[in-house]
């Protein structure tokens, strides 16, 4: 769209546009064209803000800005040190985002994480006391780590790479493995979804014995990922040998400060679930496991209220069903179990789901199935033409 273009419908000089630009102005800005370019009142408000009226959305966003001109003010102004008021301030904010990032659109998060992470980095940059410091490191590796996913999420695996490499140097200041180990675990996510699996292999191992040190839920996380990374290259033995090595770890784990954020920064007996019956998943030797497996995950993300509930991993627990049931030569059970994937809508179709989906429409294609199945191939490209990532400005 052409500057001028966009002056004239901003101005209300032109009431209409050619498909393809409502398309993309409803896409860019969330809200239907005829909101867009309706004419605009105004008030005052106490603040000396100006502010469209009228609406709970208006009025639901000047809350949510003034809220964040307060934080601001709180964390940012006229001090040499934080007060133990405005470090919890920030702390709380990372912990929110850490427990809403596996629940909520990316699009309802991404302008708070980014805002999030600019406030820290700017206390950072100011002179700080050293147990203050290591504080805010320790929250700048935790919303880098989640701006890490985002980015993996929105299909960007260099600018997800960036984040954690400089999330990982945040947590080597602020000392502490298990984040350490948690910023690996994340580099290898990003790495396996990408291609990479004999890298994905490279960070888990690369952190495991600072993750057993720690005694965190990284020491289950980082060997339950080896074993997806390693079932991509066929290797049986050893994706086995690392799914017992992540149940054996369930013995000695100990939550630390880290996994009491909850949320993504944690890891739960669900998400062990849901990835040993995706490494298993890749194996047809292992049809009957990878079938119990996933079948668990399905039940254990059957309930929205469950803390641990996440829609990208329970997504990707019925596309390992699916394909198990492929496996087993049971077409309808394979599209029973794929339902609720393609059923999502499109703010929710991360980078992982649209991944899980065509490995389904894959391992369809090379089966005995694949002229029967053919109708479910369809259903699942048109659902792959509109990842989460299309719907970005």
């Amino acid at each position: 769209m052409s500057p001028r273009h966009l002056r004239r419908l901003a101005a209300g000089e032109r009431a209409s546009t050619t498909p393809v630009t409502r398309r993309v102005l409803q896409a860019m800005f969330g809200k239907a064209l005829d909101e867009l370019l309706r004419p605009w009142s105004q008030v005052s408000a106490g603040s000396g803000l100006t502010v469209a009226s009228g609406s709970q959305d208006t009025e639901k966003e000047l809350i949510t800005m003034a809220a964040e001109r307060a934080r601001q003010f709180a964390t940012l102004t006229g001090q040499d040190n934080l007060t133990s008021e405005a470090m919890d301030l920030v702390t709380e904010d990372v912990r929110q985002l850490t427990l809403d990032y596996p629940q909520r659109p990316l699009s309802e998060l991404l302008g708070n994480m980014i805002t999030t992470q600019e406030n820290i980095y700017a206390l950072l940059e100011r002179r700080t006391a050293p147990a203050q410091a290591r504080q805010l490191y320790f929250l700048a590796a935790v919303s880098g780590g989640l701006l890490a996913k985002a980015s993996h999420d929105l299909a960007d695996p260099h600018a997800a790479m960036t984040q954690a490499r400089t999330a990982y140097m945040c947590a080597e200041h602020a000392g502490h493995n298990g984040l350490r180990a948690w910023i690996r675990g994340i580099q290898s996510l990003v790495a396996y979804w990408a291609g990479r699996p004999l890298e994905s292999v490279r960070y888990t191992q690369n952190a495991a014995e600072i993750a057993a040190s720690s005694h965190s839920t990284t020491s289950i996380w980082l060997p339950v990922s080896e074993a997806r990374a390693w079932a991509t290259l066929g290797n049986a033995e050893k994706t086995r040998a690392a799914i017992q090595r992540a149940e054996d770890a369930w013995n000695t784990a100990e939550p630390d400060d880290l996994d009491e954020f909850g949320g993504i920064a944690t890891f739960g007996r669900s998400r062990q679930l849901y990835y040993a019956a995706e490494a298993l998943a890749w194996l047809p030797s292992e049809v009957d496991a990878a079938q119990n497996y996933s079948q668990q995950a399905v039940i254990a993300y059957a309930d929205q209220s469950n803390p641990e509930w996440a829609f990208g991993d329970q997504a990707g627990s019925h596309a390992a069903l699916a394909i198990a049931r492929i496996q087993a030569g049971e077409l309808e059970g394979a599209s029973e179990a794929l339902a609720p994937v393609l059923s999502l809508a499109p703010e929710n179709r991360i980078n992982g789901i649209v991944a899980c989906a065509l490995r389904v429409h894959k391992a369809l294609g090379s089966s005995p199935l694949a002229i029967a199945g053919q109708e479910l191939q369809e259903q699942i490209e048109m659902f792959a033409r509109t990842p989460l990532k299309a719907l970005a400005p």
